[in-house]
């Protein structure tokens, strides 16, 4: 009895010190965290980063506890800290592609330069995004196939966002003969697309000649619209300027290429090949 006594009397104190340091800090990193979580969803911050930061935290502080327990019961901790930084430090050197992948996630959920539901290019594959995860970003493409791109891989290239913004420019190049009267066919584009409601006025569509080609006067034509009319417009607009040019006259050429023969004996040398081949084929 007189040495639990004096067991209780030495050690008493420390253990219930440390069965307090380990329940109060329990119940107030429990605390911290639920109040992290609700200034994150009152910024607006994305849930999956937000979930994430919580836990983290959580767990950090959980872990200080810990050691602070351990520390007021008599324990060494100071190789338990270098073994934890030693612990990190290797897992951080074997997991680095993936870290850098984590890194690049966290930036990407914090800016924000796109969002799910919207038309991007990145790391060279265009399609709509998915899924914005903490290591992957998850594109679908036009013809619905899905491409998983390394969250470092899109921080580290340039990044298209094409449905960022509420309007777009469709580009479009029309060749007319040369031939063919310009302004004329300036017109006749010009009424196309001031027929069609889905383009828009404010800024308006604009045709210009753009290149004396070997073949055609080729003339760039650039309506605007709104981003979700694009492909309509696209395909619609090109299919409207050909079939008012064919009614007005004006042809679209084909590629071609004139040939001019000095000699008499080329043109006879021709002759003669094509009367063979007309032979032959009899």
């Amino acid at each position: 009895m007189q040495q639990i006594s004096q067991f209780l009397t030495t050690y008493g104190f420390q253990l219930i010190g440390a069965v307090l340091i380990l329940v109060v800090g329990w119940w107030i990193t429990k605390l911290i965290s639920k109040f992290l979580g609700k200034i994150l969803d009152k910024s607006g911050i994305d849930k999956t980063l937000s979930i994430f930061l919580c836990k983290f935290c959580y767990f950090a502080l959980l872990t200080f506890v810990v050691i602070a327990t351990l520390n007021k019961i008599g324990m060494q901790t100071t190789s338990f800290i270098v073994v934890i930084g030693a612990a990190g430090l290797a897992v951080g050197l074997a997991l680095q592609g993936a870290l850098s992948n984590f890194a690049a996630g966290i930036l990407l959920l914090i800016f924000k330069p796109f969002k799910v539901g919207d038309f991007v290019e990145l790391a060279g594959s265009k399609g709509t995004v998915k899924k914005l995860e903490i290591f992957n970003t998850v594109l679908d493409t036009p013809d619905n196939i899905q491409v998983v791109i390394p969250n470092s891989k899109v921080t580290a290239a340039s990044m298209s966002n094409f449905t960022v913004n509420q309007t777009r420019r469709v580009d479009l190049t029309i060749g007319i003969s040369y031939e063919d009267d310009i302004q004329r066919a300036k017109d006749v584009i010009l009424s196309v697309l001031k027929s069609d409601n889905r383009v828009l006025k404010d800024p308006a569509p604009a045709t210009a000649v753009s290149e004396l080609a070997n073949s055609s006067v080729n003339m760039v034509v650039r309506p605007w619209c709104k981003c979700e009319d694009y492909w309509d417009v696209y395909f619609d607009i090109t299919a409207k300027v050909k079939q008012a040019l064919d009614e007005n006259h004006i042809s679209i050429p084909y590629p071609q290429q004139d040939v001019h023969f000095k000699d008499g004996k080329a043109i006879e040398i021709l002759q003669a090949l094509r009367e063979e081949r007309a032979h032959a084929h009899h």
